[in-house]
């Protein structure tokens, strides 16, 4: 009979105890942000989809297409396509097509890139309503932004 009264007892301290726990998160201040109101600042590491980047100097793609990020890829998910133009030594990119929807954001292509072409953007929140807007050209995308920055960024 006193095991089964120490057992009740125990059960009941058990249970106070984890009822404290829940009135002390019932009262407390929430964790979350209200995301479509309030956003809260990137951190400086944050990894976005890959982008390619600017010489600062001249201002053009540093990327020669040599297709090594796209080899690399585990994921299987960049395609790149590139023609020598007159009068220049190195190709440039036609086409650089990512699908974002298969990209693990493992960072091999950038690791990879000879000629640091690749960095990864700070964009975030990129909700689509279908896979086909997650395939994205980013030679279209750095000819539509105008920054001239090391690292152009999408809009």
């Amino acid at each position: 009979m006193k095991t089964y009264v120490r057992e009740i007892l125990s059960g009941a301290a058990s249970l106070v105890s984890g009822l404290g726990v829940t009135l002390q998160a019932l009262l407390s201040r929430p964790v979350t942000v209200p995301y479509p109101r309030k956003k809260i600042a990137m951190q400086p590491g944050y990894r976005g989809h890959p982008v390619l980047t600017r010489d600062f100097a001249t201002g053009i793609l540093r990327c020669i297409a040599c297709g090594t990020c796209s080899r690399m890829c585990p994921s299987r998910c960049i395609s790149v396509t590139g023609t020598q133009r007159n009068g220049e030594r190195r190709k440039s990119p036609q086409t650089f097509v990512l699908d974002f929807s298969r990209c693990s954001l493992c960072g091999t292509c950038v690791e990879v890139c000879p000629v640091s072409g690749l960095a990864f953007s700070h964009t975030c929140g990129m909700a689509v309503r279908s896979r086909a807007a997650c395939v994205l050209d980013l030679v279209k995308l750095a000819e539509e932004s105008s920054c001239t920055n090391t690292v152009c960024l999408q809009k």
